[in-house]
């Protein structure tokens, strides 16, 4: 598995959530906690983030200055991950409790990770430190899918039958692939699977989902398909990885 399609794949999705945070004002729902709407209250701030997101997945498709440009995106989710996602679920959310609540915080994390991992080949221990952040959302994306696997069986397209079968399945393949990365067993080719199943919704659930979006709905539905994007990126860079992670 060639790892530039991961990069690609990484790259164009963080492009487009720039993109899409300068068309709709505001920052995506999953890089930073309602509660901070303050960013949004300042349109200049929001189009400067906008314009940083686009030129970052822009370098990263490019591939100029990838390890730079990946440490300090990777850096900067991961800061919003600890002081903003962390302090939002403990002090403002009212059922922190529930690890379903965590969710966001988690694609913040992923994100994260997958920046991290994108550097790997030139900084080993970041790399491994990318992947072991990826996998461990991965691990509780998967947890979800059997905590609440009635309240999500509906995303499911409706030409598939019986939904709610089909979460535990890929609930379970999520679960293993992000232990097998976690653990560095076959690491290769439990990311490419992951990948290819990640890539499937892309083209079965997000797309679609996506196309069927109203212009003035936020573009919730269009952020997801990129951020699922971003997941099946950094999955096959992982599988592609010259030197491991």
């Amino acid at each position: 598995m060639s790892p530039i399609y991961g990069r690609i794949f990484y790259g164009v999705s963080i492009a487009a959530m720039g993109v899409l945070t300068m068309i709709y004002r505001d920052v995506p729902y999953m890089l930073l906690p309602p509660k901070h709407a303050w960013l949004t209250e300042h349109l200049a701030a929001v189009y400067v983030v906008g314009a940083l997101l686009l030129a970052a997945g822009v370098a990263i498709v490019v591939g100029r200055r990838i390890a730079a440009v990946s440490l300090v995106l990777g850096t900067a989710l991961l800061l919003i991950f600890c002081f903003y996602f962390v302090p939002y679920e403990l002090t403002v959310s009212n059922n922190y409790r529930l690890f379903g609540d965590w969710e966001n915080s988690a694609k913040e994390l992923a994100l994260a990770g997958g920046a991290f991992v994108l550097a790997g080949n030139y900084h080993r221990r970041v790399g491994r430190l990318g992947a072991v952040l990826f996998a461990l959302t991965i691990i509780s994306f998967g947890i979800d899918h059997f905590l609440y696997a009635r309240q999500a069986a509906d995303y499911i397209p409706a030409w598939i039958p019986n939904h709610l079968f089909w979460m535990y399945p890929t609930g379970g393949a999520l679960l293993g692939s992000g232990l097998a990365i976690l653990l560095s067993i076959r690491v290769r080719l439990f990311a490419a699977l992951l990948g290819s199943m990640i890539f499937i919704w892309v083209l079965i659930l997000h797309i679609p989902k996506s196309v069927a979006e109203r212009l003035g709905d936020g573009g919730g539905e269009v952020n997801s398909l990129f951020l699922a994007l971003a997941y099946c990126g950094t999955a096959f860079w992982i599988a592609g990885a010259k030197k491991g992670l």
